[in-house]
């Protein structure tokens, strides 16, 4: 079945579309096995959603545990302590470094990482001025791209490039330092045009596209089912794709509510073909038009036509929407009532934080996906949001601050790409931190840049520019920086609700053998013995303070000492050993890892 499905796919549009279009064939192949019915007329033999549909746990009112009388950090751990117990406080060693990574994507400096383990600074201001700090929206700023799935460029198989895209990234790290409200933050990217506020629209015409399809209205159709697909994933855990060709297997979504969804955004303008998407295409004709339903999703078997609607199995009250523009569709997503849309959100949250949602499948709250492994903190989470003014930050300081949080874990966290490129060069000197504007181009190796069209090489002469945040290089679907694609960068074909984290052999190569690692080592090295000279104490504590934001246990000093003496009888000098240490500490996994 998988690769009857496989050779289905179009071969001109390549391996890319490929990975692209085969979860929606998987769907259908889901929808044959179960044998559902595909009517001609989704609309006439729609079935109505029944009580029994709305006891899921996903569609019922937030069941809030009553613990308001306390503050909100403590709240939160009387919640989760009615189901487990909390284990003891993390050293602050640990702390500091787990919290800074958290809300920055940066380990902290030696500086402040001294200050806070010797008592100089409360836990408190440490967290305020990390919220505080620039770093934090660049940082968070990734999470919410992996779900818009941002990319400035095309993908497909010529994969063009967006020239404006970045101004939607630009326009997301600035929100969330500003902390603006996230009902509004949702509400622009939605329909930002109608609200003064054009940028945030890039979210929804940040999917891919082919621009030279022959057929115009195909290309239409798919970026509009992509939108669609989009907005149900990510603001309400639905998998309203799965119904762009049938009614919704498992859970009560139909084809028709697909479409009505999708009527909210069918007066999309887009370029005129070979034209990319971007700032130019966000534009919407007059009025709202009605939609039509497509017969299994077909282009050429339109079926009836449908006005603009929200998903039925998410609304509390039955009546239809006034005025049914997509400033409606935002305002009741954005609902303080909305609980799919707070639980959504309260789960994205948590997994952020934690390394897990609290509901396994954050795109998915239906059948399909998992139930919450702690319901009452979920709801609890999810009706603190607006409690809290609709502040992330806010809801970012409860977490943070809460025992739960500060609590002693076996469990790691790996550094992800973004985060590991950022540390190497922080921990090198290099790391330039200017904010905002257009897009740094990386080199590539040259295995990979053979494979590329001329323009698509090019290199930002400015080797200062090469050495900013992750955050700001460009985003290429079809070729991405080595450091990132190989520790599980998202491919931005599709909204990415949760990465991957695998280990494969290249990793361990890249970490090991690659010129950035040796490079990071040799201009580490080159600050220690610059400091220092040939005092290993010195530099062994050196080293460990800016790697490991600690300074070292006794057995890593005798052991870092035994390590210098060996290598330097073997390079001839202590320098190259100074940068075999260097390199060593590097790929420790006190060094990948975040507890």
């Amino acid at each position: 079945m998988l690769l009857a499905m496989d050779d289905a796919v179009p071969r001109r549009f390549g391996a890319v579309s490929r990975s692209f279009w085969l979860p929606l064939l998987l769907c259908a192949s889901h929808a044959q096995a179960a044998a559902i019915r595909a009517s001609n007329d989704p609309v006439r033999d729609e079935r109505p959603i029944t009580g029994e549909d709305r006891q899921h746990w996903a569609w019922r009112e937030l069941a809030v545990p009553r613990v308001q009388h306390l503050a909100p950090s403590a709240a939160l751990d009387a919640v989760v302590q009615e189901k487990t117990p909390l284990a003891g406080a993390a050293d602050a060693a640990t702390l500091i470094r787990r919290v800074t990574f958290d809300l920055t994507g940066l380990p902290p400096s030696p500086g402040e990482a001294r200050e806070f383990i010797e008592g100089l600074i409360s836990y408190e201001a440490v967290v305020d001025r990390l919220l505080a700090s620039p770093r934090h929206g660049e940082h968070w700023a990734q999470w919410w791209l992996d779900l818009a799935r941002y990319a400035e460029t095309d993908g497909f198989e010529h994969d063009r490039e967006r020239p404006r895209a970045w101004q939607y990234r630009d326009w997301v790290i600035a929100a969330l330092n500003a902390d603006m409200r996230f009902d509004e933050f949702v509400q622009k990217q939605i329909a930002g045009d109608l609200m003064g506020d054009e940028t945030g629209t890039g979210f929804l015409f940040s999917c891919p596209d082919m621009p030279d399809l022959n057929n115009q209205d195909e290309r239409r159709h798919m970026v509009l089912n992509d939108i669609t697909s989009t907005v149900g994933s990510v603001f309400l855990g639905l998998t309203m794709g799965c119904a762009q060709c049938h009614d919704h297997v498992y859970d009560p979504v139909s084809q028709a509510d697909f479409y009505r969804l999708r009527a909210f955004f069918d007066n999309t303008v887009l370029p005129q073909r070979d034209k990319q998407l971007g700032p130019a295409a966000r534009v919407f004709a007059e009025g709202v038009p009605a939609s039509t339903v497509y017969v299994r999703g077909e282009l050429r078997r339109p079926g009836p036509v449908v006005a603009p609607a929200f998903p039925r199995i998410a609304l509390r009250d039955p009546a239809p929407a006034e005025n049914p523009d997509r400033l409606a569709l935002a305002r009741w997503i954005t609902r303080g009532d909305n609980v799919l849309f707070l639980r959504t959100m309260a789960n994205r949250l948590w997994q952020q934080h934690f390394g897990r949602p609290l509901a396994g499948n954050p795109a998915d709250l239906g059948h399909q996906g998992e139930a919450p492994s702690h319901p009452a903190l979920l709801d609890w989470l999810a009706a603190e949001l607006p409690r809290q003014n609709w502040s992330l930050k806010r809801l970012h300081k409860t977490i943070v601050m809460s025992r739960t949080y500060r609590q002693a874990t076996p469990q790691q966290r790996r550094l992800t790409g973004e985060m590991l490129r950022d540390t190497l060069l922080s921990v090198a000197g290099e790391l330039n931190l200017k904010t905002g504007g257009e897009s740094v181009r990386l080199p590539m190796p040259r295995e990979i840049k053979e494979t590329l069209l001329k323009k698509q090489a090019e290199v930002t002469e400015d080797a200062a520019e090469q050495r900013r945040r992750s955050i700001y290089t460009f985003a290429r679907r079809n070729a991405r920086h080595p450091v990132l694609d190989l520790f599980d960068r998202p491919d931005a074909l599709t909204s990415c609700a949760r990465r991957n984290e695998s280990t494969t052999a290249p990793q361990a190569l890249l970490m090991l053998n690659s010129d950035i690692m040796h490079e990071t080592a040799a201009k580490l090295a080159a600050r220690l013995t610059g400091r220092h000279g040939s005092e290993a104490a010195l530099i062994l504590a050196d080293a460990c303070w800016i790697c490991l934001s600690r300074a070292p246990h006794a057995d890593e000093v005798e052991r870092g000492r035994v390590f210098l003496d060996s290598q330097a009888a073997l390079a001839g000098n202590f320098a190259s050993a100074v940068q075999d240490y260097c390199l060593a500490l590097l790929n420790s996994n006190a060094f990948m890892f975040v507890n």
